[in-house]
């Protein structure tokens, strides 16, 4: 299969494989397009039925999913230009993905849209069948082919900037900064397909923050590797990007990678090949807060364990460093070198990077903080027992199972019902939904039945009115008796 020098686009360009492939994903879907016609009513000129933030995995799928439910007025919208959306061509740094190669889930159970069927109609059965994971940036491919075989409607360099406060009923107002400036654009429901750090975001935490900036760079950003040619890095942590990372650094020819892990032992458990499985991904929303507490805080506390391509990637490389039980008590620089200190002793490099994950903390999104603290959490419902206690779970918002957030205090922020989170943020009440190619195949469906029957029950009453309307154009037409008469005739044979 092509490597991660693939160009962008390459999936889009003329192929005799994928271009049958994508002709006939179109015949299978027009095989089953069933109801046809659209349903729900315009509530104003330009208004959206759904915005989707971020053209993501996540972000593509959910639209796909819309679309077949004939909700026509959906547009995605993402801040990175054609190409830079989500993580697989930007900061992800994995050589494979960590998920199976026969996960589904974007197709959303059309055989011709499932990453098999993509990459033997690129590559061959036989390359399929050799492969053991999917290559990251051939996974970006793929979601590009998707995306240009349904001609999703993505809309790029429109960053969320805020959300304008409205009533239950009316619609959010989106500020979006462009290109062009401000715009403002209208939408009854607003999907949060914003990945990882959709839940707050990630920064350099003390002490590392006292550091000049081109001392320490976080596994989350941007990190200049042809920089750190012939350089000394300290990594921070040990979970699959921290090691993703530092590989990255080797391979780019630091002379020395030193990790420093606060764990006394390496988490040798991945929860993640436990969770997939069918009643997991298909049914944790629906138990009860105790019993979902105490699923999701034991697989966060297990953490996830570097996968073993990451491992070998650096373990018998002699210039990788592991320090267990060693967490950083101070960082300083000192003669143009930094200094970190651990109960083990100092460690002196040229470069920092932290890979400390991200901060669970809705303030820090921008499009959020304003009404942040009216954001009902897990913390305002739950109070776990002694023992069971998790600060990151608790700061996540406590959502109703079609994704949508509540209100802390009833009455007092209405339009929060409106705004959907399918990202890291919705792990604690609907587990792996978002963010995570493992539960797409069951997070996506619920997130747009949910969003079908909330616009559904909102026009209940302009559809009864349709319904009665049709119903008198019905009596009053000038159909022949005998046909009306052969036709109930007809459906009582049946």
């Amino acid at each position: 299969m092509p490597d991660d020098m693939t160009p962008p686009g390459a999936a889009t360009r003329p192929h005799p494989g994928l271009d049958a492939l994508a002709a006939e994903a179109r015949r299978q879907l027009e095989l089953l397009s069933y109801p046809r016609h659209a349903w729900v009513p315009e509530k104003g000129e330009g208004v959206l039925d759904v915005a989707i933030i971020g053209a993501g995995q996540t972000g593509l799928v959910t639209a796909f999913g819309l679309l077949r439910e004939r909700v026509q007025r959906v547009r995605i919208f993402d801040a990175a230009p054609a190409g830079g959306a989500g993580v697989w061509t930007t900061f992800a740094r994995m050589r494979t993905l960590r998920t199976p190669k026969h996960v589904t889930g974007p197709d959303l159970g059309i055989p011709a849209l499932t990453p098999q069927s993509f990459f033997t109609a690129r590559d061959g059965a036989a390359a399929w069948e050799a492969l053991n994971k999917i290559g990251r940036v051939d996974w970006q491919r793929y979601l590009d082919w998707l995306e240009a075989t349904l001609q999703l409607p993505v809309t790029h360099e429109h960053k969320l900037l805020r959300i304008g406060r409205t009533g239950a009923t009316e619609p959010l107002e989106l500020v979006f900064a462009t290109a062009g400036g401000e715009i403002t654009i209208r939408a009854r429901k607003l999907v949060l397909a914003t990945g990882m750090d959709g839940m707050g975001g990630w920064s350099i935490p003390a002490p590392f923050d006292r550091l000049p900036a081109s001392r320490v760079s976080h596994t989350s950003g941007h990190v200049d590797f042809e920089a750190l040619r012939g350089k000394r890095i300290i990594v921070i942590g040990a979970g699959a990007s921290a090691f993703d990372n530092l590989a990255t650094a080797l391979e780019a020819g630091a002379t020395k990678a030193t990790m420093l892990v606060r764990r006394a032992k390496m988490p040798r458990v991945n929860p993640f090949r436990w969770m997939e499985q069918a009643g997991f991904l298909g049914q944790l929303y629906a138990m009860p807060d105790a019993t979902r507490w105490r699923f999701m805080r034991h697989i966060f506390a297990l953490n996830q364990p570097p996968p073993q391509e990451s491992w070998n990637r650096v373990a018998s490389d002699p210039r990788y460093d592991l320090h267990m039980a060693s967490p950083v008590l101070a960082v300083r620089e000192e003669g143009g070198e930094v200094v970190v200190t651990t109960p083990r002793g100092e460690h002196r490099a040229d470069h920092v990077i932290v890979g400390t994950g991200t901060a669970f903390d809705l303030s820090l999104r921008p499009e959020l903080a304003p009404f942040a603290e009216s954001i009902l959490l897990w913390r305002d419902v739950y109070t776990p027992p002694e023992g069971q206690e998790f600060p990151a779970l608790g700061a996540c918002p406590y959502l109703r199972d079609d994704f949508s957030m509540r209100e802390k205090t009833p009455g007092a922020a209405p339009f929060l019902a409106n705004i959907h989170m399918i990202n890291y943020g919705s792990t604690a009440s609907l587990g792996l939904s978002g963010a995570t190619i493992s539960g797409m195949k069951y997070g996506t469906p619920r997130l747009v039945d949910g969003i079908c029957r909330r616009l559904w029950l909102e026009d209940a009453e302009h559809h009864l009115d349709s319904l009665l309307t049709y119903a008198e154009a019905e009596l009053t037409s000038e159909i022949p008796q005998e046909n009306l008469v052969a036709d109930v005739s007809g459906l009582a044979a049946e």
